[in-house]
């Protein structure tokens, strides 16, 4: 019987993973920090809770469980210091690694945060290309990896490098539809930016393709068609039933939004995605990478567009009430 054992089973992509790992009946070992969380979470989506075995987060206490395949997709995205991205993003994924057999087949979701954006001379970031994180999210990812590639001795360890992740089970794209939904709709940097993206069902099948494949990465997965953030906007208005203009705004505003943000608490809590750090992504104009690697070593390709993806997250926020369904004018 195949037994995964799944960080970050609450957050976005590890809950989409659940999901589908449950269908197949696949058993479930899941380390979360609030098991009611989980409880509530599989009681939503009409899951059995003896499928899914809620673990501590501390590995000591795990006792001598044997899973098959490990997805380790849990970490922190928008921390207020250096210091919480380096305790769970880095220490405490690897000292999960350490408690795992040597046989188990282990992909870490690691972010396209890790190699930075893509540099100038090039059309799209490659694996070939010189890693320049700008912010402690990508440098803290950078750490675990380098850290994974000089211990692992040859065990079936992958690392993947996804860009923006869209679809159902998202929470982080919920400002993206409250802003599309509005008559203005605000876009940071007056010009226009292009980034790659993967529908979340792509990150999947690319973990389990990892699963079959003996390489190790790290891979940058992404669609093969990139957007631009005006595309971004646009396409989420059209899911929201949005009729608005988008406004292109100076880049120094949304820094200085975020100084506001990190300063007054209850902003924190309503904006949790604009940090100082986060915000540095902005800066940058172009977040593009080619996956052309990990297609040609596994044989995956993705084929879900950015429509299908924006649809999904809204489905998802709609049937939550997290959104209201708009009225088609």
């Amino acid at each position: 019987m195949k037994t995964l054992l799944l960080t970050g089973a609450t957050g976005f992509v590890g809950s989409n993973m659940l999901v589908q790992e449950v269908q197949q009946g696949t058993r479930i070992l899941a380390p979360v920090r609030n098991a009611e969380k989980l409880r509530r979470q599989l009681s939503a989506e009409g899951i059995s809770h003896a499928d899914v075995v809620a673990l501590e987060t501390n590995p000591s206490t795990w006792g001598d469980i044997r899973p098959t395949h490990a997805l380790l997709s849990a970490g922190v995205l928008f921390a207020r210091s250096r210091a919480e991205y380096q305790s769970v993003n880095v220490d405490w994924t690897l000292r999960v690694l350490e408690s795992l057999p040597a046989e188990c087949q282990v992909v870490v979701l690691s972010s396209q945060a890790a190699g930075g954006p893509t540099p100038s001379q090039v059309h799209a970031r490659t694996e070939q290309d010189a890693d320049d994180p700008i912010t402690h999210y990508g440098k803290s990812k950078l750490e675990l990896e380098q850290a994974i590639r000089r211990s692992r001795s040859g065990r079936p360890i992958t690392i993947l490098r996804p860009p923006m992740v869209l679809g159902a089970r998202d929470t982080a794209t919920l400002p993206l539809f409250k802003m599309a939904a509005g008559l203005v709709r605000p876009k940071p940097g007056l010009a226009k930016k292009e980034y790659s993206f993967i529908a979340v069902e792509d990150v999947l099948e690319a973990v389990k393709a990892s699963w079959e494949s003996s390489a190790q990465g790290p891979f940058y997965i992404s669609s093969e068609r990139t957007i631009t953030d005006f595309e971004l906007i646009r396409t989420a208005a059209l899911a929201t039933n949005g009729r608005g203009v988008t406004l292109p705004l100076p880049q120094v505003l949304i820094k200085c939004f975020s100084l506001i943000v990190d300063a007054i608490p209850k902003l924190r809590e309503s904006t949790p995605s604009l940090t100082r750090d986060r915000a540095r992504d902005i800066w940058a104009n172009r977040w593009v990478v080619d996956s052309a690697l990990f297609r040609q070593t596994t044989g995956w390709k993705s084929t879900r567009d950015l429509r299908h993806s924006l649809e999904s997250a809204h489905s998802f926020y709609i049937r939550s009430g997290m959104l209201k369904r708009k009225p088609q004018q």
